[in-house]
């Protein structure tokens, strides 16, 4: 767990860093280490942030959703956005996850968890969830985390990539494929592919320090980077990356009815993190290059759970005499490393294996056991409660090569591949202590009958073939076979094509199915949470208490993608795209199975779970994952921009983008009991907790030096269905209430300077008009404190942040 000395130490650090500063360190002309050629790093289709030099005329190379080495976004077959790394780094968020919510409008978070889902910076596409994302570094599969997110809400039950864990300085962009893509990448690309491209410089040295604060007082927020190219004897480059950031607490929570501050949980959790990275290639000989990439991240960090009044069941007098507040660590180590060769003989080719890990120890302090405590008199305050890891080992082969076939207007593109991995998934038992009765506060421990060894292995393969059928009309197909151990085979296909009628207009569309296996911890996390008046037991779908409440075996989900668009340039300098988009998925898995009373208290027993005295029987709830609904998801993604010219004043880059997403559920599955999987709660954490709409408009004035950025988000209504606390109907897992979230407006604010060639500074806030959430009804505010729906995935609710930004290159 953190000390005091430990973060004052770090802040000390990051302070004698932040004496020095950045400028971005993208390169023109040079290669991507996935080998695509870029001209410039600053075009995108979400909004152009102020940055040195950046023009949005200039245009991107990608290498996502395409096989064709001189693919542009605006020339995609598919909806595509790059954000660059200046980009991040001006939106004045500390983190990827944070800074992708500001710039792209089909991207949202949770606002805030507890306990061990505090502590995962994840992000969603589309209205769907994490899982349903696929996240590429350099173009290869990064393994996810091994924390299970433990909230109810959308999020349930997921185990994404952290973006959190791979250091920011280390990105040169980000390409967001806004499509399906299964029958490109495999498993989990339904909502669409984030792929981070990372730095490639050959020289240089770069310095980032952003530095903040919340308009409460709280939330001290500090982010230290450095960056070094070095070139390799003119053969390849080697870049190194360095991030150390600190987080302190925020306390959004109120004061309970008779006026006490005890409660400390509704907040951001504290948090050290220190992570590097490196970028490399190197030309073996002239047709061979070896390339390498790897990053590791050590996390520590707390979060407040919900408190103990010093009397009552949860009570340990003699310990706590004025009550307690429990804390919950993780301690994190993630790494991943790749390493490959490449090359061109008759075939391009690229032979590459990546191996990724995620180890947390969660543990608990400032708690106890009040089953030891009523045995002994005593009980320990600090317990390790399991340790959770996550593995990934993905190798793949892929060949590539042009054919020119004189009937069609250009050559077939021919790409084709076969990749193996090997996934492995634990939660590993806990003291003894902390599972004994019934268990430490806040989190039940991990016993041995309830740890799990799970593993599988994947193999696939892939065919991809493209051309231009007619001068204007591109094509490409795509196919794909995947076979699990644990689970059922895959086929999926997809058909992309683009007409351009014009240089000033052009219309696309896929269509595409596509596949999602079950998550190794979706098929075996079983776990249960102990609050101060309520239990919660997530039970292993296959285990005999879950076949007791209906449960079945996971299988995929699978899903059935449309898209149809229009890339507009009307003006010289204006560029529009319109993406239409519907994807559907049947045999989705959810959390479902919500069984409560003297049927959950039964299915818990017999998983050896002791439940507390003192809780009502309506407040003991079991649940499992399971197939339990089909959905229909459509929405419309808009994006322009333009660049107006005021002459001896500069120039005004414009933007504006919109999401319209609207999720449905067209079937629900009935449990092995014949009841329904899904209550009125969990489908509307489906169809109605994410913004029906997202707008962000706004500009960069670039003058001389100054550079002045003013943006507009605003959040669509949506709904929570929220939980009865108190009065009659509460626990009822039947009747909830509807509670509209109204539109919400942020406002973000930049001014940067330029010092020199050199130095660069910027003042900034983000949602400086100290927007939230509406509070909830003191009937749904769990333990009189809980104000705001935290699974709601608009705006957060920390309120206005306010920052300072300085760098420089040298």
């Amino acid at each position: 767990m953190l000390r005091r000395s430990v973060f004052l130490a770090s802040t000390m650090l990051c302070a004698s860093i932040a004496n020095a500063t950045d400028v971005s360190s993208e390169n023109v002309g040079t290669r991507s280490a996935s080998g695509a050629k870029t001209r410039s790093h600053h075009t995108a289709q979400v909004r152009p942030v102020a940055a040195k030099h950046s023009h949005a005329e200039d245009e991107q190379l990608i290498v996502t959703g395409t096989r064709n080495r001189s693919a542009t976004a605006r020339q995609s077959l598919s909806p595509i956005s790059v954000v660059t790394g200046a980009q991040l780094r001006q939106s004045g968020s500390a983190d990827i996850r944070d800074a992708l919510v500001q710039l792209a409008p089909s991207v949202s978070r949770q606002p805030v968890g507890y306990g061990n889902a505090n502590m995962i910076d994840t992000i969603n596409m589309r209205g769907l969830t994490s899982n349903q994302t696929l996240i590429l570094v350099n173009g290869k599969r990064r393994d996810p985390t091994a924390i299970f997110y433990n909230n109810p809400g959308p999020q349930f039950g997921t185990t994404p990539v952290d973006l959190g864990m791979l250091p920011s300085s280390a990105i040169d962009h980000i390409e967001i494929l806004q499509d399906g893509a299964a029958a490109q990448y495999g498993s989990d690309a339904i909502a669409g592919v984030i792929n981070i491209i990372l730095k490639h410089n050959k020289k240089g040295f770069s310095i980032d320090t952003n530095n903040g604060g919340y308009y409460v007082g709280d939330g001290f927020t500090s982010n230290e980077s450095v960056n070094y190219g070095v070139d390799l004897q003119g053969k390849g480059f080697f870049s190194l990356s360095a991030e150390v950031k600190y987080q302190d607490h925020t306390d959004r929570t109120p004061a309970t009815p008779d006026g006490a501050r005890n409660n400390h949980i509704l907040g951001n959790p504290r948090e050290l993190r220190e992570s590097i990275g490196y970028n490399m290639q190197y030309d073996l000989t002239k047709n061979i290059q070896i390339y390498s990439f790897s990053t590791y991240a050590h996390r520590n960090s707390e979060a407040f759970q919900y408190y103990r009044p010093e009397t009552g069941s949860n009570a340990l007098p003699t310990i706590y005499p004025n009550g307690y507040s429990p804390q919950e660590a993780n301690n994190e180590n993630d790494f991943g490393v790749t390493v490959g060769l490449k090359g061109s003989h008759y075939f391009d080719w690229d032979f590459s294996t990546t191996y990724g890990e995620d180890i947390n120890h969660a543990s608990m302090y400032e708690s106890g056991n009040t089953s030891l405590y009523a045995l002994t008199g005593t009980t320990p305050t600090e317990f390790d409660q399991n340790t959770q890891r996550n593995s990934q080992w993905t190798t793949n082969a892929d060949f590539r090569r042009a054919f020119d076939v004189p009937l069609l207007a250009g050559s077939i593109n021919l790409s084709f591949g076969a990749e193996y991995r090997y996934e492995s998934w634990a939660i590993l038992p806990g003291d003894p202590e902390s599972y004994y009765g019934t268990g430490t506060q806040a989190q039940y421990g991990t016993s041995p009958a309830n740890s799990v060894r799970a593993n599988r292995n994947v193999t696939g393969g892939y065919v991809d073939l493209g051309t231009t059928l007619l001068p204007h009309w591109r094509i490409d197909l795509a196919a794909r076979y995947e076979h699990y151990t644990n689970s059922q085979d895959t086929q999926n296909g997809k058909i992309s094509t683009r007409y351009d009628i014009s240089p000033a207009i052009a219309v696309r569309g896929t269509v595409s199915n596509g596949f999602r296996a079950p998550t190794l911890a979706e098929s075996n996390y079983n776990s249960i949470s102990v609050l101060p008046s309520s239990v919660t037991g997530v039970l292993r779908p296959t285990s005999a208490a879950a076949r007791s409440l209906g449960a079945a075996p996971l299988k995929p989900e699978r899903s059935t993608n449309f898209s149809a668009g229009l890339v507009l340039n009307p003006l010289p300098r204006l560029h529009v795209t319109v993406d239409a988009y519907q994807i559907s998925i049947r045999d989705r898995i959810v959390q479902g199975g919500s069984y409560n009373g003297i049927m959950a208290i039964n299915a818990l027993e017999a998983s050896g779970i002791t439940i507390p005295s003192g809780i009502s029987s309506s407040a003991v709830s079991a649940i499992y994952f399971a197939n339990g609904a089909s959905t229909k998801t459509r929405g419309l993604d808009i994006a322009a921009q333009y660049n107006n010219s005021l002459g001896a004043y500069g120039r005004i880059d414009w933007d504006a983008s919109l999401n319209l997403n609207d999720t449905k559920i067209t079937k629900i599955n009935n449990d092995l009991n014949g009841n329904p999987v899904l209550n009125a709660q969990q489908q509307a954490y489906i169809t109605t907790y994410f913004p029906k709409n997202k707008l962000i408009f706004g500009g960069v004035w670039h003058y001389k030096k100054l550079s002045l950025a003013v943006h507009e988000i605003r959040y669509g209504n949506g709904s929570s269905a929220l939980t009865y606390y108190y009065g009659p109907l509460a626990y009822s897992n039947k009747q909830f209430l509807r509670f509209t979230q109204s539109p919400r407006y942020q406002t973000d604010l930049q001014l940067g300077y330029d010092i020199d060639s050199h130095w660069h500074v910027a003042l900034g806030g983000i949602n400086v008009g100290n927007q939230r959430p509406r509070e909830i009804p003191a009937n749904n505010q769990y333990n009189h404190v809980l104000s705001r729906d935290i699974y709601y995935q608009g705006m957060g609710i920390n309120g206005g942040y306010y920052y300072f930004q300085a760098s420089a290159r040298f």
